[in-house]
């Protein structure tokens, strides 16, 4: 049995699957499988993909869109892998990305969720992202994100892994039934990185851990589905994990910054999709904390040692820094 599993959820991903899979090939670890799903895509970027030289490989092409949520926990319901690297289809690994993986995994046994540093692939002398943080009020964001890559932190504690480039110890993923398919995609990674937090799992940050990420590119237009989807899940993630007491001291700030994020999206000229995801977010509160499967688990994490895990400073959130704590 391999000891890692890739999976690789693609979406008209056009010339990028491709050139995924062959970084994969060229893998220093060649301990591992790939399992490739395609989410119906209209593009023909999965109609050509070549797995060959790969040590396993298959490919799995869905009916429809399960969105990356569902079409992931797919992929790691069908893994013969100890661990799931999760690979965006717009992303190449360095060549010891899975062997820098795997070596942390046996420094620290203890650790069941891993963080890459990503690296903007067409300007790599800009950050994608340092892991995902989370701050106490209740936003995310992806620690570093256009930031020069000389602010590239060294190892230590993020809140979660960014789903394009994540690693989990599979029993772990499946313990917690994956990630939210209700989130269909957007802020899902986010909400099982809580999940775990809430279980006393610690993420960390591998600086020398790499992937070249193609994203969105940083010219700061983001599309409605994604503010839409990002803005429904940001209110779902905080509301179905926060504590209690937690919850009852951060919402008024949670409120604030919600009002000010849409006066700046309302100065722009682009609010609908956020307010359109606000509203539907709300709708759907009582089915999102009466569902049982994918709710916040029992917390086994002292309240205060929780909340030391989150940011608190909303400057921190709003320049995008990192916010990845030392080891020591």
């Amino acid at each position: 049995m391999p000891m890692i599993t890739v999976i690789i959820v693609n979406f008209n991903g056009g010339d990028y699957p491709q050139k995924a899979l062959d970084s994969l090939k060229a893998q220093t670890c060649q301990d591992f499988e790939v399992i490739f799903i395609d989410n119906a895509s209209t593009d023909g970027s999965a109609e050509t993909i070549d797995g060959e030289g790969l040590p396993a490989f298959r490919i799995l092409r869905n009916r429809s869109n399960l969105g990356f949520a569902a079409a992931n926990n797919l992929g790691a319901s069908l893994a013969q892998g100890d661990w799931l690297a999760l690979l965006n289809p717009d992303a190449i690994a360095a060549p010891d990305w899975l062997e820098r993986l795997l070596d942390a995994t046996r420094r620290r046994t203890e650790i069941v969720h891993f963080a890459s540093a990503q690296f903007e692939m067409h300007r790599p002398d800009i950050l994608d992202g340092v892991g995902d943080n989370y701050l106490v009020f209740g936003i995310p964001w992806r620690g570093g994100y256009g930031r020069k890559a000389t602010d590239l932190p060294q190892e230590g504690y993020c809140f979660s892994p960014c789903g394009a480039g994540a690693f989990y110890r599979r029993d772990v993923f499946m313990q917690l039934d994956g990630f939210d398919e209700r989130f269909f995609c957007y802020c899902e990674d986010v909400d099982l990185g809580y999940r775990m937090q809430l279980l006393g799992h610690d993420c960390m940050f591998l600086p020398d851990a790499v992937i070249h990420h193609a994203g969105g590119g940083l010219s700061g237009k983001v599309s409605g589905f994604a503010t839409y989807h990002g803005t429904r899940n940001r209110l779902w993630t905080y509301l179905k994990n926060t504590p209690g007491w937690l919850l009852i001291v951060t919402l008024p700030v949670h409120l604030a910054l919600t009002a000010m994020i849409i006066l700046r999206r309302i100065r722009r000229g682009d609010v609908s999709d956020a307010l359109r995801g606000f509203r539907d977010g709300v709708a759907k509160i009582p089915d999102i904390l009466q569902e049982d499967k994918w709710r916040a688990p029992k917390r086994r994490i002292n309240l205060l040692r929780l909340a030391r895990r989150m940011a608190w400073n909303p400057l921190r959130m709003l320049g995008r820094k990192s916010h990845v704590r030392s080891t020591s």
